[in-house]
């Protein structure tokens, strides 16, 4: 990592001569990944001039599984259809587009047309049917064997990424589920293993390379938590307790969104599945939510909302979402399963499904499939469609200042007046905002 803001220019010599290879070099961003077998090389490349410290990559596990519950969606379905412009067969279910108002900004004009949504996760179907019509392109910077390929998604299990995907912008084309920014463009960009894993060299690549390829809006529907103590395992499962190691962890990724931000882009990010208050434990550093320049999104969600979905609340904070203050900056529909019958099965449109799963967020899937899921990183990506719709308003660039005082002007204002621990400015509403993102352009 650079002591200033870019590497110097004949670092990747140097590196060599230290016993290094580079195999990353994001130099405007101030920062290089590299390897080597020298044990002395940190110490060796730390002398070289112009870099600020060398340390060691850390692995974590982006996101609990368990937490998210996925739930499929059979194969075939009631043949529901409307006779309006938005007639895809699975638009019913999503009710996190009904708590923002997203139909109500596409009647407005608001799609997210000239925008594109750089999205870092795990591996996603390529070829999905909703998916296809947006994606622009793909790529992928996990090195674990049988993932380093490209970035399509290769595990039996669902597709985290697949699912964050189809809630920022899969297609309205009529055939399952349609994206909070419909005519957004996607930039795939996998940081995460298809189980979940994944590295802060993964992570910073990824985010550099979105800056560097036109995105305009990166979501990370993604956790690690540091301990503020410096304790925690190295990629090879070392245990390494040094405060200040931890503290150029988050330095180095602050230097990957300060890189972001100045190129105009603006960075969403899930907030987390612990239930955690970060008001009283503020004993974690939570990446990439507590990055500089990051939007950090914590979950709402129903119970019980296939029963009633008239009259169930949609805002209800979710029961497994971080919260605290200043953590949080906006809240957004990210699902539930607090229902407390997991046995107990309901008909709605035509399907015959666990009651609790309706209360999740329906997506797509693997395989051209689809299935509900709930955690923040579902909340995320109903974030990041909302900027999208805000940028696209502004006919595909605005500052990210400006699209977080948008997004802050218009949002709901839930639990206690002004900013709270758990919906911070409020629950973000796609139709307010993006009706002040046309009075801003008058």
């Amino acid at each position: 990592m650079a002591s200033g803001d870019r590497l110097p220019a004949n670092f990747t010599a140097d590196a060599k001569r230290a016993n290094g290879t580079v195999t990353s070099l994001l130099g405007e961003a101030g920062l290089a990944v590299a390897t080597s077998d020298d044990p002395r090389f940190a110490d060796k490349a730390g002398r070289i001039a112009g870099v600020r410290s060398v340390i060691n990559d850390v692995s974590f596990q982006a996101f609990d599984g368990q937490h998210e519950r996925a739930v499929a969606l059979p194969a075939s379905h009631g043949g529901y259809y409307s006779e309006n412009a938005y007639s895809n067969p699975f638009l019913p279910f999503q009710w996190g587009l009904t708590a923002v108002q997203a139909p109500a900004a596409w009647n407005a004009g608001a799609q997210g047309q000239g925008v594109v949504v750089a999205d870092l996760d795990t591996g996603f179907d390529l070829t999905h049917p909703d998916l296809q019509p947006n994606v622009i392109g793909s790529v992928s910077f996990v090195t674990l064997p049988g993932e380093d390929q490209d970035a399509q998604h290769r595990s039996p299990s669902y597709s985290h990424g697949t699912h964050t995907a189809g809630t920022i912008a899969a297609a309205n084309n009529n055939l399952g589920v349609i994206g909070v920014a419909p005519k957004a463009k996607l930039l795939l960009v996998k940081v995460l293993s298809d189980a979940g894993q994944g590295s802060f060299s993964w992570l910073m690549n990824g985010i550099v390379y979105a800056a560097d390829h036109g995105a305009d809006v990166i979501n990370m529907s993604l956790m690690a938590a540091l301990p503020r103590n410096g304790k925690y395992l190295d990629e090879q499962g070392r245990v390494i307790n040094n405060t200040k190691a931890t503290q150029e962890l988050v330095v180095a990724l602050n230097k990957a969104t300060g890189y972001a931000r100045k190129r105009g882009v603006t960075l969403v990010a899930s907030v987390g599945n612990d239930g955690n208050d970060g008001n009283k434990d503020q004993s974690w550093i939570r990446i990439p939510a507590d990055a500089t320049g990051v939007i950090a999104i914590a979950a709402t969600g129903p119970v019980g909302w296939g029963k009633a979905t008239q009259t169930t609340n949609l805002d209800r904070f979710a029961s497994y979402s971080n919260f605290g203050t200043p953590a949080v900056m906006f809240a957004a529909p990210g699902g539930d399963f607090s229902y407390p019958d997991f046995s107990e099965t309901t008909t709605m449109f035509g399907y015959y499904m666990p009651t609790y799963a309706m209360d999740m967020v329906l997506s797509t899937d693997k395989d051209g499939s689809y299935s509900w899921l709930a955690g923040t990183s579902m909340a995320a990506p109903h974030a990041s469609g909302i900027a999208a719709l805000v940028i696209g308003q502004h006919g595909g660039q605005l500052d990210p200042a400006r699209v977080e005082a948008i997004l802050r002007a218009s949002a709901d204002d839930l639990g206690k007046p002004g900013r709270d621990p758990y919906y911070g400015y409020g629950r973000l509403n796609a139709y307010r905002a993006v009706s002040q993102a046309r009075y801003a352009t008058r």
